[in-house]
């Protein structure tokens, strides 16, 4: 018996510092291009500010959980928008050979590190000091809605002639498509390497949505390996599984105008928690996309109001 405990008390110290190490172990990144532009340190995320010519609107687009910004990339190709990229905290930068400045206006966030309110800080620095433009959108995909929506209650006026797309979005009083339990999210350090192993397998098959887009699978393909570790993953699981109960309605007081797209078929989040609570929002328009999946802006780019003249 004295045997049999000590072996279980083994094999679960083995456990905790299997756990430990494959939290803080660096995933390989899978993704990256050519950029032409400044990339900005910001604390552990990084703003990037394509170059261009003339621009005559501004977009910063703010991708979701396990997502790099390719994903908004081919959508605003125009080189007449000056586009301006946010990493999340602790993510890969998804840019050949990266050179990050040091700017004197890129002060480390406050919040948590993986919290929706470090990268909301590092949205407003990036709105505040790098814009040129008076024509803003801030476009936010799934996690980056929730962003958005928090920066915009961090400085609302900041965001008083700012366009909000909010697309598939996290929101306040939100839910997941399906509950994560606390000990599947313990487990996920373990789950990680199987998940990169086959980004796309038969049990995460229905998220995705349609697959046909050669690109959209692409960016998939690379999901698993966006975030550095497995420890920014659970935080941001942790902080996203609180904040979205956490945090009323009374937020959407601070965003002026725009849209809230809701898919009819998102398996990421639940579309009618999605829509219910995106009524509350008084001052944005709804898009609803029929069957649509979580990932609207590949599937259906018409749905994206186009961007408002100067």
């Amino acid at each position: 018996m004295e045997s049999l405990i000590g072996f279980t008390g083994l094999a679960l110290l083995v456990l905790f510092y299997l756990r430990k190490y494959l939290l803080r172990k660096e995933s390989p990144q899978t993704q990256a291009m050519p950029f032409s532009g400044e990339l900005y340190q910001v604390g552990l995320a990084c703003v990037a500010k394509r170059a261009h010519n003339g621009a005559t609107s501004t977009v910063v687009v703010m991708p979701g959980f396990v997502e790099n910004f390719l994903y908004f990339t081919e959508y605003y190709a125009d080189p007449a928008i000056e586009l301006i990229l946010l990493t999340s905290a602790d993510y890969h930068v998804p840019v050949t050979n990266p050179r990050l400045t040091q700017a004197k206006w890129a002060t480390a966030p406050t919040a948590h590190a993986g919290s929706i309110a470090y990268d909301a800080q590092v949205l407003n620095l990036a709105l505040t000091h790098l814009v040129t433009t008076p024509n803003v959108r801030v476009h936010g995909h799934s996690r980056g809605g929730a962003v958005t929506l928090e920066a915009a209650r961090q400085q609302p006026a900041l965001f008083e002639q700012i366009e909000v797309i909010l697309e598939a979005p996290v929101l306040p009083q939100g839910q997941p498509y399906t509950p994560m339990p606390a000990l599947v999210r313990w487990l996920l350090p373990f789950f990680l390497p199987f998940w990169q192993q086959q980004p796309i397998n038969e049990r995460n098959r229905k998220i995705w949505g349609p697959l046909d887009n050669p690109r959209k699978r692409e960016l998939i393909m690379g999901v698993p390996f966006n975030p550095k570790r497995a420890a920014i993953m659970l935080a941001n699981l942790k902080d996203m599984a609180d904040w979205m109960p956490n945090t009323g309605t009374d937020i959407y007081q601070y965003v002026k105008r725009g849209a809230i797209l809701v898919p009819g078929d998102d398996r990421v989040l639940q579309s009618a928690a999605m829509l219910a609570s995106a009524r509350q929002a008084e001052n944005l328009q709804i898009i609803e996309i029929d069957g649509g999946s979580h990932f609207v802006l590949p599937d259906h780019p018409d749905s994206i109001p186009p961007l408002r003249p100067n």
